[in-house]
């Protein structure tokens, strides 16, 4: 039998009060609390829950995410596996469940609910409704994730339908996609039984989906950046938020996870116990998770934090093992497999050749801070009768490059991004993952895709003699590296992206979801221009 016993500031959470005690933990669960008055000053809380993440968005596996996330007091992640399912299927998930549990780490994943996320890209796998009930009677699969295809559930799409039933039958949440949807239409999607959204961008948006009963999934991540706009409702709807990444890159997780959230959210004067209860409690009530909250009898998942206004993290404990102290990692390497998908040859420069014209450009304007982009029109500029980009006036070419079979590139226009000499390019591109990327000429362009099509996955970037790449070889999303040595790899690669201009936050992340079709306004797949408005390819 092992066994141990720490003294501490117990926060109390949902008795809203903190006393000094001493807690015993027996095996791995929490035996006994008794207050005392000679308690260490460091604070005892449970441990902070991620309520939404694509792990594989880290471009770490399962297990690397979690070396990393200890750090920060975090012991739990809500995990949609759908970006290697989108490339993998079902093998994918299976991927992502068996390597989470060689680490001592609470990851939950779902069932993914859209792969492919919409019929107008080609994606490496399909999973139909009857593999998502099979999913979904497994034990470790604890939801149905986020239902990205909003338009299916408005429209009764038989094959959604089996899907929401499926977790309807075994009664396990369904977690929501619906950016912008409002009134009658949001209405209708809440009344199918989707519980949660991390999608809302505005205050109005998110009091409504509250107010109709779906909890909100606050969202401050490596390119979406949703806290400013939403965290102050959390004074009147603690119990119905959480907080979240969505999508983190390594070298942010390097710096820290939902306890910055909570650092800032006091800072903003929101009551610390409403704070906790978002990052702690109420995602353990919602997805029925088997972590602890600190009482007698519940798994010793617990963290102890110098203060609770800057919440630097002196311990975590998960199952009553320390797994991370004082900023040091207490979780070993494991190996890691590198399952992949890619098979395209090689592109040409004359691939991404557009003939002149007069006529406006209609351009993807992207946002840095936002998942969101807005249609803009450019006037063309002409060189030897063709359409080439201009760095001058911010016109770029953005191309969408098939990895599943070999097929024309798709290319368009792009603005927003400031880039200014040379190209990047990835295969980290939302959600079927083929090769997107951005140039200031057709070469580079050219030789970015090239860099990342020779390594079967990766992110690239190429200044004419110069070239970069970060290596993907895990489904073409993830690296099978240690991870901070994909953490320092990818901050070269992001400081060299602003260097050639970028004014993005995170340009290698707000890359990734130019494909991202479900999410408006204007977006590109291998297959075109797509219309997130309309939800219909853009005629060429």
């Amino acid at each position: 039998m092992s066994s141990f016993v720490i003294t501490g500031q117990l926060v109390r959470i949902e008795e809203r009060r903190i006393t000094g005690a001493r807690v015993t933990v027996v095996d791995g669960r929490i035996a006994n609390i008794e207050e005392c008055t000679d308690a260490d000053p460091g604070h005892l809380l449970p441990g902070f829950i991620d309520a939404h993440v694509h792990v594989e968005s880290s471009m770490l596996v399962p297990s690397e995410f979690a070396r990393l996330a200890v750090l920060h007091g975090t012991v739990a992640t809500i995990s949609d596996p759908h970006e290697i399912a989108n490339v993998l299927g079902v093998e994918g998930v299976d991927f992502m469940i068996a390597n989470g549990q060689r680490v001592p780490f609470n990851f939950f994943f779902g069932a993914p609910s859209c792969v492919p996320a919409a019929q107008f890209e080609t994606a490496g796998a399909r999973i139909g409704s009857d593999a998502v009930g099979r999913l979904m009677e497994r034990p470790e699969v604890l939801y149905l994730s986020e239902v990205m295809d909003f338009p299916s559930v408005l429209n009764g799409d038989a094959e959604m339908m089996r899907k929401l039933n499926h977790a309807k039958r075994m009664g396990k949440p369904i977690d929501g996609h619906a950016p912008g949807l409002h009134g009658d239409m949001a209405k209708c999607y809440i009344a199918n039984g989707i519980s949660t959204d991390h999608e809302c961008f505005t205050a109005e948006e998110a009091r409504f989906k509250l107010e109709h009963g779906m909890i909100v999934q606050v969202r401050e991540g490596s390119a979406a950046k949703n806290f400013e706009a939403l965290i102050d409702l959390l004074h009147d709807w603690s119990n119905r938020m959480m907080l979240c990444s969505d999508d983190k890159h390594p070298d942010g997780l390097v710096e820290g996870h939902i306890n910055l959230l909570c650092a800032r959210a006091v800072a903003r004067g929101i009551d610390v116990f409403k704070v906790l209860q978002a990052a702690c409690i109420n995602p353990i009530a919602h997805y029925r998770l088997p972590v602890g909250q600190l009482r007698v009898g519940d798994p010793a998942d617990f963290i102890v934090v110098d203060d609770l206004k800057d919440f630097r993290v002196r311990k975590n404990f998960i199952k009553g093992q320390l797994v991370a102290e004082d900023g040091h990692s207490l979780i070993e390497r494991v190996p890691v497999e590198a399952p992949n998908n890619f098979s395209c040859s090689p592109k040409k420069i004359d691939d991404f050749f557009i003939p002149a014209r007069t006529e406006d450009l209609l351009c993807i304007e992207a946002l840095g801070g936002q998942l969101i982009t807005r249609k803009k029109w450019m006037p063309p500029t002409i060189e030897a009768e063709a359409c080439v980009a201009d760095p001058s006036k911010d016109l770029l070419k953005i191309a969408v490059v098939n990895r599943y079979h070999d097929a024309p590139p798709a290319v368009a226009w792009i603005t927003g991004t400031g880039l200014q000499r040379g190209a990047i390019a990835g295969s980290v591109a939302h959600d079927s993952h083929n090769i997107v990327a951005i140039g200031t000429n057709d070469k580079d362009l050219c030789n970015a895709i090239n860099l990342v099509i020779e390594h079967k996955g990766g992110i690239s970037l190429v200044d004419g003699a110069h070239h970069r790449v970060l290596p993907l070889p895990v489904a073409g999303i993830m690296s099978d590296a240690d991870a901070y040595t994909v953490a320092d790899a990818y901050s070269t690669m992001d400081r060299e992206a602003k260097a050639l201009g970028s004014t993005l936050g995170a340009p290698y992340m707000t890359l990734s979801f130019m494909a991202l079709l479900v999410i408006p306004h204007l977006k590109l797949s291998d297959k075109g221009l797509f219309d997130g408005d309309a939800f219909r390819l853009i005629p060429s």
